[in-house]
């Protein structure tokens, strides 16, 4: 495997929607990622991504994004919750790839305004990661009560999240540095 190579393990934020506090969620993930040695990370933002609607599938795919999920060694996905599911544009932006996901780790942050801290949108999430091809590790992070976790402005009010991204962040890098080797080493005749 590549040692010196770094790990590329994008950050997608999952909903369009304005004044999303998901938004603070993903940047603090994004930022404790590029903390960690050997690893690159960026945010990206489906709200940015210039897609069709009138089509769907690797029919829209966007050059860009699929660069980047091609060159990723995993993914994190943050996803508020809507009605116990994820957004429409989510799950149209994820269908825009395919032969890029597979073997390659994923974990899934869940944002709600609830309790429940996105539990149930990443129960939904996990079956559409096993069809993509993605590998998902099995811890999450929730973002419970979104609202108190940070202020207005982005800045982190629960010192507690970042223990748990830190984490979340370790089992992560340690599945895409075994699903590298794997992808790298070992035939898949």
């Amino acid at each position: 495997m590549s040692h010196s190579r770094a790990l590329f393990i994008p950050v997608i934020l999952g909903t369009a929607r304005m004044g999303r506090r998901s938004l603070h969620a993903a940047r603090l993930v994004t930022e404790e990622l590029g903390k960690c040695a050997g690893v690159e990370t960026e945010l990206i933002d489906i709200a940015r991504l210039p897609l069709p609607t009138n089509d769907a599938g690797e029919a829209i795919k966007h050059a860009e994004f699929s660069a980047q999920i091609t060159r990723a060694d995993a993914l994190v996905i943050v996803s508020p919750e809507y009605n116990h599911g994820y957004s429409g544009l989510l799950k149209h932006v994820l269908d825009s790839c395919l032969k890029e996901y597979i073997h390659k780790a994923v974990g899934i942050v869940g944002v709600s305004a609830g309790p429940f801290g996105g539990t149930r949108v990443i129960e939904n999430l996990l079956p559409v990661m096993r069809e993509l091809g993605l590998v998902t590790i099995f811890w999450d992070v929730n973002f419970s009560s979104v609202q108190r976790a940070f202020a207005e402005d982005g800045r982190l009010l629960d010192e507690s999240f970042t223990r748990r991204v830190d984490k979340f962040s370790k089992e992560l890098i340690w599945m895409a540095k075994t699903l590298r080797h794997g992808r790298e080493q070992i035939s898949r005749d």
